[in-house]
């Protein structure tokens, strides 16, 4: 049986409410509302918690986003594949830089890819008003800033030694 780590579920609940007030901070491209705060999420969850608690914490923080009407459904697509794609290439290889191209390709490709069925399905959005691949370059955009800030905090992190005290405190 698993055994529910408490301090990880504590940290993924205050990433889930970061992810959610910095979409506060959102931008709207082509139709969607693209949120940088959200795919820093990803990223530190994919370092410090692993795959499965980013992916919770992408899907609550997409959920109360749409709840509270600061984003839309493409929150889902947008943030989740993002999660699970940086957090299985972190606890794959460690490595910091395919982690961030994870959560980049994983967001703006797998991501974008998704957005068009649930725009049409779900959104109303007419087959021809948008293209199959339209929201990848907004979904690119906001990925990339996120990512280009939690590389900043976490190479801090790391060059200072507390990355690797955060993450021996979590796996403990």
């Amino acid at each position: 049986m698993n055994k529910i780590n408490t301090k990880k579920l504590v940290i993924a609940g205050i990433f889930c409410a970061v992810a959610v007030v910095g979409s506060m901070f959102s931008f709207p491209i082509f139709g969607s509302k693209c949120s940088p705060v959200q795919h820093m999420v990803n990223i530190l969850c994919a370092v410090l918690l692993g795959p499965g608690y980013g992916l919770g914490a992408a899907f609550a923080a997409a959920l109360i986003r749409n709840m509270l009407g600061l984003g839309s459904l493409l929150a889902f697509p947008g943030s989740m594949f993002g999660a699970l794609l940086c957090g299985a290439v972190y606890a794959k290889t460690k490595n910091l830089l395919a982690t961030l191209l994870g959560e980049v390709f994983g967001t703006a490709v797998l991501g974008g890819l998704c957005a068009y069925p649930m725009a049409v399905f779900f959104m109303g959005q007419s087959a021809a008003d948008i293209a199959f691949y339209a929201y990848i370059i907004p979904f690119l955009i906001s990925t990339v800033g996120g990512a280009a800030v939690s590389a900043v905090l976490i190479y801090s992190l790391k060059r200072s030694g507390v990355l690797h005290t955060m993450q021996q405190s979590l796996n403990k």
